[in-house]
Parts: structure tokens; C-alpha cells; sequence
């Protein structure tokens, strides 16, 4: 599966130039990163929707869509497939390849705690300044206009 992702990631590189009159991921680069989020959005309630239905076919036809845009957000935001399946690795030695690492250290074990701090201080000086997981919790921002409130 990485190979195909690694394909379909050069392939949105190579049209990212194109003629945005002919080519959706050219048109996505030029409306930029609110609305390659948007599309991203779209895609994934549709996943959601087709599974929660039954829709198996339909799954997989909209997951492959997802895919694609979040291929395309990767590369706008300078992340590649590498980086993202480095990131899963990192998660695997913590608790398997199929736990999501919780998000805060508030709802975990003390030993589990102390292993995810330590190997996010790797990891930030492993990646470049830029992409460094901040300590912090991220700011909301409001896609393409719309207003959101920041939840507390």
C-alpha cells in the first residue's frame, strides 16, 4: 500500500503545475489550503456516511477520494507519506500498530505517559523546526470564511 500512496503522492507533485482548467489538483493548489481542507472534509463525512449504511462499495469508492485530498493536503503543508508512516512506526513501538496515541497525557497510564513524552521530545528534534509537534493545543481556525468559536 505505501508504494501506491508514494505513486499517487508524485503524481499530485507532477500536477500540482498543471493548468488549473484541466487538472482538479492544480485547481486545488491554486485555491490553496482552506479549501484542499474543505474538500478533505467533504470526503470523509461521505466515508462515514456510506459505512454507517451499509455502503461497502461506495466505501471504497470515497475513500479513495479521501485519500487523494489527503495526499494533496500533505503536499501543500510540505508532509510526505515518509513522514506520516515514520510517525505510525513511532506509534507502534508505544502501543501497537492498531492504538491511537491519546492526545492528552491526563487520560493514560503514568508508564504509558512518561514513554509518549520522552519519545515526542525525539521526535521534535528529529524534524525540522517547522514541523515539530507543538507541547501546546492547536489553535481553531475558520475554513473559507466561516466563523467558528474557539471551544475551551
Amino acid at each position: 500500500m505505501s508504494d501506491s500512496l508514494e505513486r499517487l503522492y508524485q503524481a499530485v507533485i507532477a500536477a500540482k503545475d498543471l493548468d488549473p482548467a484541466t487538472s482538479r489538483t492544480a485547481r486545488l493548489f491554486q485555491r490553496g489550503p482552506s479549501k484542499m481542507a474543505k474538500k478533505l472534509a467533504e470526503e470523509a463525512i461521505e466515508v462515514v456516511i456510506d459505512a454507517v449504511n451499509g455502503k461497502t462499495d461506495a466505501v471504497i469508492r470515497e475513500s479513495a477520494d479521501l485519500l487523494y485530498n489527503l495526499t494533496v493536503l500533505w503536499a501543500s503543508a510540505g508532509v510526505t507519506p515518509e513522514d506520516v508512516w515514520r510517525e505510525m512506526e513511532r506509534r507502534e513501538e508505544m502501543l501497537g500498530i492498531a492504538e491511537k496515541l491519546p492526545k492528552s497525557v491526563v487520560k493514560m497510564p503514568k508508564a504509558l505517559e512518561s514513554k509518549i513524552l520522552a519519545s515526542r521530545a525525539v521526535a521534535d528534534k528529529a524534524l525540522p523546526k517547522a514541523t515539530a509537534s507543538p507541547a501546546v493545543r492547536r489553535r481553531i481556525v475558520a475554513l473559507e470564511g466561516r466563523s467558528l468559536r474557539k471551544r475551551h
